[in-house]
């Protein structure tokens, strides 16, 4: 008997079973999902934050720290990633008091680092891209630069008001002698005094009080890992930056001036 040719037979048969094409080998194999999903904050994005204490170009200079916290949360895909309540770290980059005849007072904000709730902390640089509408100052949004409002108006009623003030009294020293001409020199008298007050003091300064709002933009991309973005065990958030807001308008008050 010979054996050769059916173990041939045997050895094709099973080449061809292994190479049989079945529906479930048609199907690709999936891929492996990450252990750990990230999650991205884009560029661009707005972040409001309030602030938890004051900064004036009276009192503030370069390099002094600044201490913010976000006002409201941020998502990505239905997930808070940036929770309200997390902390912003700032830095006074530059500040100039204003002048005593003209010139406004102003300084520049840089953004540093944020601070999640559980302690995860990114570095970035941002500038700010918004102010609170009841501020009083101006922002340059291409500089960053905040300044304080301009003053023209209450240096123009000082001297008004030290006019009619002086015109009053004098009026009334010429009493049944010239009171027209000592109206005039009283008035005289006290537009000189209160011209020679608005150059001896200082415009306003620019401020932005405890509990102003103001905007971040980010400058680029923040990225966490989902195991990052546990905040359940947190204890309940205490607004730090609770205050009275931006400062009312000088102009609102009537403009006193103040020396410095």
């Amino acid at each position: 008997m010979h054996v050769g040719p059916f173990l041939a037979i045997a050895a094709v048969a099973g080449v061809l079973a292994a190479q049989e094409v079945t529906p479930d080998s048609l199907q690709a194999t999936p891929p492996a999902e990450p252990d750990h999903k990230t999650f991205l904050v884009e560029t661009g994005t707005r972040i409001p934050l309030s602030m938890v204490n004051s900064v004036s170009t009276k009192t503030t200079g370069e390099g002094d720290r600044v201490y913010l916290e976000t006002t409201f949360p941020i998502a990505v895909n239905g997930k808070i990633v940036i929770p309200a309540g997390s902390y912003v770290l700032g830095t006074v980059t530059s500040s100039k008091r204003p002048g005593k005849v003209k010139g406004r007072g102003e300084f520049r904000l840089r953004f540093d680092s944020l601070m999640l709730p559980n302690g995860v902390t990114r570095d970035f640089r941002a500038q700010v891209a918004g102010l609170d509408g009841r501020a009083t100052e101006d922002l340059d949004k291409k500089e960053g630069t905040i300044r304080s409002e301009g003053n023209k108006s209450g240096d123009a009623r000082v001297i008004a008001d030290t006019a009619a003030t002086g015109a009053a009294v004098g009026g009334l020293a010429g009493i049944g002698r010239a009171p027209g001409l000592g109206a005039g020199i009283g008035a005289a008298a006290g537009a000189t005094a209160g011209l020679i007050a608005v150059l001896v003091t200082r415009g306003p300064d620019a401020v932005l009080a405890k509990g102003t709002t103001v905007e971040m933009v980010l400058d680029r991309q923040l990225m966490y890992d989902e195991g990052e973005l546990n905040f359940s065990s947190l204890p309940p958030r205490y607004n730090s930056s609770d205050g009275g807001g931006p400062l009312p308008s000088r102009k609102a008050q009537g403009t006193t001036r103040r020396f410095p």
